[in-house]
């Protein structure tokens, strides 16, 4: 698949906003790493501006191990070191400056914490990607996907199938047993654009299709949904329509983690492997 001109070619006078500024509210005392894989995978994916809205007390752990280029908006946290409600003010006006958000990966189940990510999904109107725990904080509470300052919002799913489960209710083996039908169902009934995961990832909106044939079982492997988070968002920030975006990103995903498995086997595959790639996958989509 060859990537679109929008994404391949940049006008000479070209500065860092034209490629959009992407917000990733990620992370907890227990999972750092979800925030900055996410961040790392936007950057390299060619946002222009990448900043991580974490737990105050992780901040200065997150310096040392995300690329340099990364930025970080320290937020109010609980006593167990997940973000706060009380966050809520801080991130509504840093919203104003940004492209693309990215609410989720690695933020804990704390009831402070769902909250906040539901608070901030029902009144943001900024392209969303919704991954991991904010799509558990979604688990009987579906029907915020309706109600938003703006009703044309991208908003932008990325369950696996326990996580697509657990948002419907049923079991993993009925999710499998019609992956197809239940991604449709699910982003027509919802109006957002679905990427349900695993072998041959479906991306469905209410217009399109898209079964991906790239990626490998190796990249079953902690933090590789945190990475396509944050390459979906970066394609959003860069001004790709939903569906676009979420195509492109789970394509090119699955190339860097297939040209990374050839590298390193996939038995040893991790997913800081699949961001060291995307440039490769990206080569090669040219």
């Amino acid at each position: 698949m060859r990537l679109p001109t929008q994404l391949l070619h940049r006008k000479p006078d070209s500065q860092k906003r034209d490629f959009g500024h992407v917000f990733i509210l990620a992370g907890s005392s227990r999972f750092s790493g979800a925030a900055v894989l996410a961040g790392n995978a936007a950057m390299r994916s060619g946002a222009g501006l990448v900043t991580l809205g974490i737990p105050q007390s992780l901040n200065s752990a997150v310096i040392k191990i995300k690329f340099k280029e990364v930025m970080t908006l320290p937020l109010k946290e609980t006593k167990s070191g997940v973000l706060s409600s009380s966050a809520f003010v801080q991130i509504k006006d840093f919203l104003k400056q940004i492209d693309a958000l990215v609410i989720g990966p690695g933020l804990g189940r704390e009831a402070q914490t769902q909250n906040l990510v539901r608070k901030v999904i029902s009144l943001t109107d900024k392209p969303i990607v919704i991954d991991a725990d904010g799509l558990n904080a979604l688990v009987g509470h579906l029907d915020l996907l309706r109600i938003t300052q703006n009703g044309q919002r991208a908003t932008i799913l990325t369950p696996h199938p326990g996580e697509m489960a657990r948002l419907l209710g049923v079991s993993v083996n009925k999710i499998q047993l019609a992956r197809k039908k239940i991604a449709q169902k699910f982003s027509r009934d919802y109006k957002v654009t679905l990427v349900l995961k695993g072998n041959r990832s479906i991306v469905s909106n209410r217009s399109g299709l898209y079964i991906n044939q790239t990626g490998n079982p190796g990249m079953a492997t902690a933090g590789s949904g945190d990475v396509l988070s944050g390459m979906i968002a970066s394609f959003l920030g860069q001004g790709l329509d939903a569906f676009s975006a979420v195509k492109y990103a789970v394509y090119l995903h699955g190339l860097a983690g297939d040209l990374a498995a050839k590298e390193k086997t996939q038995i040893s595959l991790i997913a800081s492997d699949i961001i060291d790639k995307i440039p490769e996958a990206v080569k090669r989509s040219s």
